[in-house]
């Protein structure tokens, strides 16, 4: 018997659905995806979280696309995984079939292959966080490049409340950057994390105005529309690395990956103006 059978039904449950959940505008090589139910916060029911992970692959599929900027319709980016399917959560689990099989194959294909689809690409990403980031939602603002935060925006590790280990690189993220007893401190007590001491613990590279925060986010966008494409790919690529990397390794990937970028053109161009100038 095919043990895969309720996860497909899920997939085709949200793949009818007609009304859409994430928007798109395209701005020449900008992309700025929206999750737009607000009555619900943005939490990540299936339709929108299939909706939104089937949006970034065709974007990062598009060559034509540099840079993507993921925001939330307000109140909120993302309130994280939605009760509703947490709920069903434990109906899949007592499947005599597939047990925890099915919400494990959701996590790692749908929550994980959205994670996985903005860290991972060469695609640049800027999390334009206009509110709470709770759970999943705080998880997939992590994976972003750049964290560009509204006065009105919250972190909130909100796993614990609801009886869940942290998840979706969330672990990672936090102990890399804050270290194993803050992030323990702010797991335990799930604080929400102001805009402004998100800001001062190094969680997001800057604040602004609300009503600036989508303004600020096409102008970092047009900063990396201004390099090469190579260029930031291979940064990317790099930095995603060499955390895990020793210093020999990431020096030898480095030593790799450099003579690529002297043949291209845009390179010798750069060197030329530069040469100009002085």
């Amino acid at each position: 018997m095919d043990n895969t059978a309720q996860y497909r039904n899920l997939i085709e449950e949200c793949r009818s659905e007609t009304r859409r959940y994430v928007d798109v505008h395209r701005d020449g090589a900008v992309a700025t995806v929206t999750l737009n139910n607000p009555a619900r916060y943005n939490s990540l029911t299936p339709v929108l979280c299939y909706q939104l992970h089937e949006t970034l692959r065709e974007l990062i599929a598009d060559l034509d696309v540099r840079v993507i900027i993921l925001t939330g319709t307000d109140p909120a980016f993302c309130a994280g995984g939605d009760m509703e399917l947490i709920a069903r959560a434990d109906e899949f689990a007592r499947s005599d079939e597939d047990g925890a099989a099915t919400i494990w194959r959701w996590i790692r294909y749908q929550f994980g292959g959205i994670a996985r689809s903005l860290s991972q690409s060469d695609t640049h990403v800027i999390a334009a966080i206009n509110g709470p980031a709770a759970g999943v939602g705080l998880s997939f603002a992590f994976a972003c490049d750049y964290l560009l935060a509204s006065e009105r925006a919250e972190l909130v590790m909100a796993f614990g409340k609801i009886g869940l280990a942290p998840e979706v690189g969330c672990n990672w993220h936090l102990t890399r950057t804050l270290g194993y007893h803050k992030a323990m401190e702010l797991f335990i007590s799930g604080e929400r994390v102001s805009a402004a001491e998100a800001l001062r613990l190094g969680l997001v590279n800057r604040t602004v105005r609300h009503d600036q925060l989508l303004d600020e986010a096409a102008a970092w966008a047009d900063k990396v529309c201004q390099l090469p494409e190579n260029v930031t790919a291979m940064a990317k690529t790099q930095m995603r690395k060499v955390a895990d990397m020793s210093w020999e390794q990431a020096i030898v990937m480095e030593e790799f990956a450099e003579p690529i970028c002297f043949t291209t053109g845009a390179h010798r161009a750069a060197v030329q103006r530069m040469l100009h100038e002085t």
